[in-house]
């Protein structure tokens, strides 16, 4: 048998609320071959996490491996969820509260699975082979529909007491202010998120105010993609101009006092928004993150867009199997 024969590689999953991807990938990040199915996040729990097998077959079906190289399977999920157990607490937009998906995945594909909330998982993909390669101390900022977040310390993702630490669209960015899809007020998320501007714009044009936006999707807001925000900037759409400066003026607020309570080397900020409009928002984060935190410790500290677009989940679930496969604790 060749050494590429002998070679061992692991599956990483990004379990999301509309679909499932999942790809083979070697230890150095390589992506050998890719496999994606709907989540159908509605469904029974049992054929969710049925249809989440069957994609890490097909996945090892188009690498042309055979499944005694596979060694293992990362998972990034929803939560929040107990990763030493591999058990999901709750999910409120996946069927999947109670689930416990390492014992069915490992038992069903005969490899030892590993588990990790999904946005610690994108944090870790690109601490690992992302912008965060060769960092010790980085926060990871992802801004979508939601705000996600991840943190690594000294080399771990930080876990803390729950398990669920990592909660960074829930800083509180203004006392008392906006509700948030948490139930709470003031949360970055109910500031800086797609949900929140989508909030604000339907209030706007319900009261007559003009936006480029009407012409571009209707009135069917699911259209509200990154690339239509782009249009609208770059047609000088007051409304959304306003809208994503103050999301980042807000991220920056957030980002200052995250530096001061954690002093990270670096600050990765990522998702569609960024990818969209990094020369626009990434000024206005950096400027607003310096002049909300102690001098000394903002100096030097890097603000910069994440890497790996989409691949951060499933290369930093791969990241989080090769570890754990080698006995590596990988968070604290």
């Amino acid at each position: 048998m060749s050494n590429s024969e002998n070679t061992k590689y692991v599956i990483g999953v990004d379990l999301g609320g509309t679909k499932i991807l999942a790809a083979v990938i070697g230890e150095s990040g390589e992506v050998i071959s890719r496999a994606k199915k709907k989540t159908k996040p509605e469904r029974p729990t049992e054929e969710i996490l049925g249809r989440l097998v069957s994609v890490c077959r097909e996945a090892v079906e188009a690498s042309k491996l055979s499944f005694d190289q596979i060694s293992g399977v990362g998972i990034g999920s929803p939560g929040p969820l107990d990763p030493e157990k591999g058990i999901v607490i709750e999910t409120p937009n996946v069927n999947l509260t109670g689930a416990k998906i390492t014992d069915f995945v490992s038992g069903e594909l005969g490899i030892p699975a590993f588990l990790d909330n999904d946005v610690n998982v994108g944090t870790f993909g690109e601490f690992v082979y992302g912008a965060g390669k060769g960092c010790r101390h980085l926060v990871g900022i992802f801004m979508g529909t939601g705000i996600g977040g991840g943190v690594i310390v000294d080399g771990k993702l930080l876990h803390g007491f729950s398990y669920n630490a990592g909660e960074l669209g829930h800083l509180k960015v203004r006392a008392f202010g906006a509700k948030c899809g948490c139930g709470d007020r003031g949360c970055l998320e109910a500031y800086a998120s797609k949900t929140a501007m989508i909030k604000n714009f339907k209030k706007a044009v319900k009261k007559g105010k003009a936006t480029i936006l009407t012409e571009l999707i209707g009135d069917n807001w699911n259209k509200l993609t990154s690339k239509v925000f782009r249009k609208a900037w770059d047609a000088n759409d007051k409304l959304v101009i306003n809208e994503l400066e103050r999301a980042a003026k807000l991220t920056g607020v957030a980002v200052g006092s995250l530096l001061d309570v954690l002093s990270p080397e670096k600050v990765i900020i990522g998702g569609g928004l960024v990818e969209a409009l990094e020369e626009e928002l990434l000024p206005i984060i950096r400027e607003n993150a310096k002049k909300n935190c102690f001098p000394i410790i903002s100096k030097d500290v890097e603000i910069v867009p994440a890497a790996l677009g989409d691949d951060a989940g499933i290369l930093g679930a791969a990241a989080i199997a090769w570890k754990r496969l080698k006995g590596e604790a990988v968070a604290v």
